[in-house]
C-alpha cells in the first residue's frame, strides 16, 4: 500500500534530523574538551554557539517536519528547554504558557505555525501561545511586522495564492494547513497593527 505523501515527507524529516543529531553532538562534545584543554578562545566560543544553535534548530525541526505517531507525546519540559534553546541570544521570544505534556501532532501543528511567526518577525518580537478548552492561540507581536499577504492567506485557506507554489523558506505555511486538516481542525489568522493572531 503506498505511503500518504504528507506521511512520507515526514518520514524523510524525521531521517534526516535523526542522522544530523549524532554528528553535532559528537561535535559539540569536541568543542567541551577543547574548552577543558584550556582552548576556550573566542573562535572555540563562536564554534560551541553555533553548535548550540544547530542543535537547537534540528530539534525543533525534528518536530515540526518529522513524524507525528499517534498516541506520541510531547513533555513540557522538553517544549520549554526547546524553545528557550532556540532563542538564546536572539531578538526573538516564545513564551509557552500551554501546561502539561502534549500530543506531539498539535505541538508540531504549533511548531509550523510558529515558524510562519517567525518570518513577520525578522527585527526581533515576541510570541504567545496558549490554549484553553482544547483551544490553541497563538499571537505574535512586534513594533514592526512583516507580512507577505499571500502566505497568510494560503495558510488561512483563502486568497487567490492558496495553491500557488512557495519557496523552500516559506514550506510551513504550506504545511500548517494540511496538519491543521489532519486533526480536524482549521486555522483562523487576524491581523493588526503590530500584531497577528493564529487560532485553531
Amino acid at each position: 500500500m503506498p505511503h500518504d505523501p504528507t506521511e512520507l515527507a515526514a518520514l524523510i524529516g524525521s531521517r534526516i534530523c535523526h542522522d544530523l543529531v549524532s554528528p553535532i553532538g559528537a561535535i559539540g562534545n569536541g568543542v567541551e574538551l577543547l574548552a577543558m584543554a584550556g582552548a576556550a578562545g573566542p573562535e572555540v566560543r563562536l564554534i560551541a554557539e553555533s553548535v548550540a544553535a544547530a542543535n537547537a534548530r534540528i530539534r525543533f525541526f525534528r518536530i515540526a517536519f518529522g513524524a507525528a505517531p499517534p498516541g506520541q507525546r510531547v513533555a513540557l519540559p522538553e517544549i520549554r528547554l526547546l524553545l528557550d534553546d532556540l532563542t538564546r541570544g536572539g531578538r526573538l521570544s516564545f513564551d509557552w504558557q500551554v501546561p502539561g505534556d502534549q500530543p506531539r501532532g498539535i505541538v508540531k501543528l504549533a511548531f509550523l505555525v510558529l515558524q510562519c511567526c517567525e518570518t513577520a518577525l525578522p527585527f526581533g518580537g515576541r510570541v504567545t501561545i496558549a490554549a484553553a478548552d482544547g483551544a490553541w492561540q497563538i499571537l505574535a507581536e512586534a513594533d514592526k511586522l512583516k507580512i507577505d499577504d499571500a502566505l497568510w492567506a494560503r495558510l488561512a485557506g483563502s486568497g487567490g495564492q492558496a495553491e500557488g507554489t512557495v519557496a523552500p523558506a516559506q514550506v510551513q505555511f504550506a504545511l500548517a494547513p494540511t496538519e491543521a486538516a489532519a486533526l480536524g481542525r482549521a486555522l483562523q489568522v487576524t491581523r493588526a497593527p503590530g500584531r497577528v493572531e493564529i487560532r485553531f
